[in-house]
């Protein structure tokens, strides 16, 4: 079986609705296509108790732990003295990881604000970011990742080679305009039944343009299955007088 993964979404920008998360598409995404199965999502607040606990909670249950936000600089970026606290080790400057960041700023400019991106869970190893330098870091199996995309996808990259994975997901879909859930339903559910190890869903969409339809989805480990699963949803489509169109529907 492939390796099962959790992501912690930290923040209270998130919760409030102040800023729009990006970064579970592109995570979920990643491990898909490298093996690893997503199989459940937290979005928690800036609280050192909420955050500890939940951590506890999910390393020991999944074998990967993805966290995002909550490692800059200012007062409420505390994932990563919590994630020090879960593991019971201290919250210690990173020598390397100081030297580096005592670099990069200009005399003057490596305040202790700053110093504390150099501050690490003992024993945890700094992964890369090519993007502003401050890194994230893994200690066993929870990966400390920063909230901003751009960085977070640099730093999911660079972590990306050490983790343990499985078998690939495969994916196919098709989609047509005008057919509707309800007209497809047993059909799907039919298919479904022949095929359980596999993830068939059907996503209903409306165009800019007014047009609607419903993409039918089907994802797994076994190429074959999917393949064949794929050819009986499009097989579905025609039976009830539609046009299958291979893909996602164009926005």
């Amino acid at each position: 079986m492939n390796p099962t993964a959790c992501i912690l979404v930290i923040g209270n920008e998130i919760l409030s609705g102040r800023t729009q998360d990006v970064n579970v598409q592109y995570i979920a995404r990643r491990l898909s296509e490298l093996g690893i199965t997503l199989a459940e999502v937290r979005i928690i607040p800036d609280r050192r108790e909420v955050i500890v606990t939940t951590l506890c909670d999910v390393r020991a249950r999944f074998e990967h732990v993805f966290t995002t936000g909550g490692i800059g600089p200012t007062h409420d970026d505390i994932t990563a003295p919590c994630v020090a606290e879960a593991f019971g080790v201290p919250w210690v400057v990173h020598p390397e990881t100081f030297r580096l960041l005592e670099a990069h700023f200009r005399p003057g400019e490596f305040n202790a604000a700053r110093q504390r991106m150099a501050t690490l869970p003992q024993g945890a190893t700094p992964i890369a970011n090519s993007v502003s330098i401050a890194p994230g870091f893994s200690i066993g199996n929870v990966h400390v990742l920063a909230g901003v995309p751009r960085i977070m996808q640099a730093m999911f990259e660079a972590v990306a080679p050490t983790l343990r994975h499985g078998t690939p997901v495969t994916s196919r879909s098709w989609y047509a305009l005008e057919l509707f859930e309800g007209a497809l339903a047993a059909g799907l559910s039919e298919i479904q039944d022949r095929y359980p190890d596999l993830d068939i869903g059907s996503y209903p969409f409306r165009r800019p343009d007014g047009r609607r339809g419903v993409a039918l989805v089907c994802k797994g480990v076994d190429r074959g299955a999917v393949l064949a699963a794929a050819q009986a949803t499009r097989d579905l489509i025609v039976q009830l007088g539609f046009a299958p169109q291979e893909g996602e529907p164009p926005p």
